[in-house]
């Protein structure tokens, strides 16, 4: 049999039991406050049907679907020398890996639309995957936490995953920038430059502004037949500054014969004046803000922190017709997404994991032998009974491999049972981190570790 050199795909990652409690930390945190603002947890499969993701994301996110080749003999009847990939992708693959929590979460709805009281309010945290370049920040496999409210169009919502953010990224101890804008407002700009029919050409090239520049985007807008009169009137919101206010007044402005785009401006000023009023930090008004997926339809949302240059942190919108690709219409919905990997890499680039992280495991007991083995495992039943994680040492060997076993797993506390502690009916509880010992009863040590 010949070995195989250990080794995983490109884009994926194993964690150490380290790296799994501080990720817990992140997922944790991120739950409690979903919770605390009344969403509800929901799963959903690592695979769905790809009719049910294709055609959600644009043109550039269908292709970083990962598709899952179907059972059996799937390759006979395909006429591979007279097709496309578009066109032979559906017929050997009818299941893909979820490309996104959001159209899932859209599928579910209809799906379960008569068990759910609506407005519905769901949080999901599970993995995703996307075929994308791997770099620092930028995984083929990661985990969302995605929160969601589905059924009611009221601004509050908005307003509300405001709240939550700002919440979120304070108890990680990171400083924050939310940007946002409002599809409608980028609509509106389609329209007065009368380039309407291009909205999503447009929405995908200046989505791309921070990362290629004014000048590559004013190439792509070019390369996707938006005429240059047009490019040059959109140009001027390449390099918009100002304040929140005066963005809005010059918006009204431009938008004088577009009641599309007065009503992105209107909704936008809604939320502000909340925000406002709630004293919330203001959000940044940032036009060329697009996120690229087509099912956005109002206020979309993006995250940075001030504090590492990496991309964004977290981000979302709202879509008013999701559902409707799964047949059920007019269920409007908001959400947002936290990306976990990002998280994670700024925290630890910072040092922002709580020091106190570390193994759960409260305390070990050492193994003596034979004669103390039996006396050690019932003091570990006791303790495993008041819910102390604990564990004992399986083999019997010298005592400074097993402390050095300790040191090692940065286990707090050792717990010691020779010939003397059984006679007084105790133990030797060991202070790992300050060399204290003190000889206890096992009562005395549940009150201590707890």
């Amino acid at each position: 049999m010949s070995i195989v050199k250990p080794s995983i795909p490109k884009g994926t990652r194993d964690f150490t039991p380290l790296e799994m409690i501080r990720r817990n930390y992140i997922f944790n945190t991120i739950k409690s406050v979903f919770e605390k603002f009344g969403f509800l947890p929901i799963e959903t499969p690592t695979m769905e049907n790809l009719s049910s993701l294709m055609g959600k994301y644009g043109e550039e996110g269908d292709r970083l679907i990962f598709k899952v080749l179907n059972s059996g003999d799937f390759m006979s009847g395909v006429d591979f020398q007279n097709g496309t990939s578009n066109q032979i992708a559906p017929k050997i693959c009818e299941k893909a890996l979820r490309y996104d929590l959001t159209v899932p979460f859209a599928r579910f709805v209809v799906q379960h639309r008569n068990d759910l009281v609506f407005p519905f309010k769901r949080y999901q945290i599970q993995p995703v995957w996307r075929a994308d370049r791997p770099q620092k920040g930028r995984y083929r496999e990661f985990y969302q936490c995605d929160v969601d409210v589905i059924g009611s169009d009221s601004l509050i919502n908005e307003v509300e995953l405001i709240q939550i953010t700002y919440e979120i990224f304070k108890k990680f101890g990171l400083n924050i920038v939310i940007k946002i804008n409002n599809r409608k407002i980028l609509s509106g700009i389609a329209e007065v430059v009368g380039q309407h029919d291009k909205i999503t050409d447009i929405c995908v090239a200046i989505d791309k502004l921070d990362k290629i520049g004014k000048e590559k985007v004013m190439e792509e807008l070019l390369s996707r037949e938006i005429p240059l009169e047009s490019i040059q009137k959109i140009e001027p919101f390449f390099e918009f500054s100002g304040d929140n206010q005066h963005k809005l007044n010059f918006l009204k402005s431009f938008f004088s014969q577009s009641n599309i785009g007065l009503k992105g401006v209107e909704e936008i000023e809604t939320i502000l004046h909340y925000t406002r009023e709630l004293d919330i930090h203001d959000p940044e008004l940032d036009i060329t803000l697009a996120r690229g997926l087509n099912y956005y339809t109002g206020a979309i949302f993006e995250v940075k922190t001030t504090d590492v240059a990496i991309g964004s942190i977290s981000g979302g919108g709202r879509y008013d017709d999701l559902t409707g690709i799964f047949g059920l219409k007019n269920m409007s919905g908001v959400g947002i997404s936290y990306g976990a990997e990002r998280i994670y890499d700024v925290l630890e680039e910072l040092n922002l994991f709580p020091t106190e992280i570390g193994t759960p495991i409260k305390a070990i007991f050492l193994n003596f032998g034979e004669s103390e083995e039996l006396y050690a495992l019932k003091g570990l039943k006791q303790l495993r009974d008041q819910d102390i994680p604990s564990e004992i040492y399986p083999e019997r060997s010298k005592i400074a491999k097993q402390m050095n076993f300790a040191n090692d797993k940065k286990i707090p506390y050792v717990i010691m049972a020779g010939e003397n502690e059984i006679k007084e009916n105790c133990f030797t509880l060991k202070n790992m981190e300050t060399g204290e010992q003190n000889l206890l009863s096992i009562n005395e040590i549940i009150n201590k570790l707890k």
